[in-house]
């Protein structure tokens, strides 16, 4: 039976491998069986009898822990396993952390080790106290903005009345009356004096990194920058711009929208904030962001194509985000990325632990026409030509919401009001109610009763 990623196998012992002992009782646990080779078979230690004495004393001496080690016999040939327990605090080798990850075991230092012993403390660093910020330092616009956002998801309790503080404490980013990490990195006037790097840097280049045509600089706090971020690739960066809404369309533009979105999300929620500041890179062919930060401990590349569990490193400013709106909390970001891609044609987008840190690369579609060109007008290459040629004044001054209704009209005129909504994840008076603003503004009509169908006035 090959290694697993708790099973270690060893021919013999050697001092050094107190290391893996530390790495698996900092994980999840292990086993490390001494006397088998590679593949785990029995080679027989000559020594066992000593190794049996001295192994348990070497453990609890270094190490403080205590590890169950076993003799064992297979047809004359002996062998040793040591059994490794998880620990909930953080266990040191000589004053040094070694953590196992997957099959790999690593030494945790700088920015990685203060997160681990954040964690084993049951802390994280974005729900540390911020000594020298105040409510002053907050921005009311930014958490004015963000209400709104949530509103249609209803997931926000109620705020009417309640001072900028007292929301704050609403959101659990305060501690008695102090202001947690997480409250600046969201709402901050000015991150940046608090903390280095709170930007997010995007370049254009040509058909390598060698070739920089521009770049821009985008700095705030998380609300702003999530919006600055999507509106400079929009004028600036991409040939076919987009409005970033409609997420359930599948659309032939340069990159799929769900995609983007999900990709500057995960890059700003999911970072060290300690690190490096975001990059993003638009080539002629593809697109990348990287942020510093690996995946959380225990989670592969592989496991990011598929369900697995949300284990968010900033935990207060994703409780946030989903409170808003902006992400789900079931850990299903890169699924949407990976899924995205291949409705809309595309090659499979590299995800990879680079720097230390994640990049994610999209690779461009083929320009498309739409049906003949009836769909991507020049109205954020979302809604149809047709109709941007009649009420493109209009369209602008629509909210977002309401364009992710008129695509969602697009795509199925005999579309409910009930599919609207769990479509668009908000509640049916949410959708009843932007419905009524786009008959309103003449730009919809409803066409027979229950079983009819809207109209586009175009």
């Amino acid at each position: 039976m090959p290694e697993q990623q708790n099973i270690e196998y060893k021919q013999s012992w050697h001092d050094d491998y107190l290391k893996w002992v530390c790495g698996f009782a900092n994980a999840i646990g292990g086993v490390i069986f001494i006397g088998k080779d590679d593949n785990g078979n029995v080679v027989h230690l000559k020594d066992y009898a000593k190794l049996l004495e001295d192994i348990p004393n070497k453990i609890r001496d270094t190490m403080g822990i205590i590890c169950d080690v076993q003799l064992h016999d297979e047809q004359g040939k002996k062998y040793i396993s040591i059994q490794v327990n998880p620990y909930s605090v953080a266990v040191s080798l000589r004053g040094r952390y070694y953590y196992r990850s997957g099959s790999v075991k690593m030494e945790l230092t700088g920015v990685e080790l203060n997160e681990f012993l954040l964690k084993k403390a049951g802390n994280s660093w974005d729900d540390v106290v911020e000594e020298g910020a105040k409510i002053k330092d907050i921005d009311e616009n930014s958490i004015a903005k963000f209400i709104e956002d949530s509103r249609e998801k209803g997931r926000m309790p109620e705020t009417k009345g309640l001072s900028t503080f007292q929301i704050l404490e609403k959101l659990q980013l305060t501690k008695g009356h102090k202001l947690k990490r997480a409250a600046i990195i969201l709402f901050g006037k000015d991150p940046n004096m608090f903390y280095p790097n709170i930007q997010v840097k995007i370049g254009r280049f040509g058909k390598d990194s060698t070739d920089l045509k521009f770049h821009e600089i985008v700095e705030g706090n998380l609300i702003q920058m999530l919006e600055e971020v999507q509106n400079q690739l929009n004028h600036k960066f991409l040939i076919r711009p987009v409005d970033f809404v409609g997420m359930q369309r599948i659309e032939k533009d340069e990159y799929p929208i769900a995609a983007l979105r999900e990709m500057i999300l995960n890059a700003l929620v999911h970072r060290n904030y300690m690190g490096a500041h975001v990059q993003l890179r638009v080539y002629d062919d593809k697109l990348s962001i990287w942020n510093e930060g690996g995946l959380p401990f225990g989670l592969t590349l592989e496991e990011l194509k598929e369900e697995h569990n949300s284990r968010p490193r900033n935990p207060k400013i994703a409780k946030a985000c989903f409170m808003a709106g902006y992400i789900d909390a079931w850990g299903r970001g890169t699924l949407k990325i990976y899924n995205s891609c291949k409705e809309n044609g595309l090659p499979e987008p590299a995800i990879i632990e680079k720097d230390g840190g994640v990049m994610v690369t999209l690779f461009k579609t083929p320009q498309v026409n739409n049906e003949g060109g009836q769909i991507g007008g020049q109205i954020g290459g979302q809604i149809g030509g047709q109709i941007g040629g009649q009420i493109g004044g209009q369209i602008d001054i629509l909210t977002i919401r309401q364009k992710e209704i008129l695509n969602l009209i697009l795509d199925n005129p005999k579309i409910t009001r009930k599919e609207m909504s769990e479509k668009l994840d908000i509640n049916n008076s949410a959708a009843q109610g932007h419905l009524d603003k786009l008959r309103e503004k003449g730009i919809i009509v409803r066409i027979g009763g229950t079983r009819g169908y809207w109209k586009i006035n175009y």
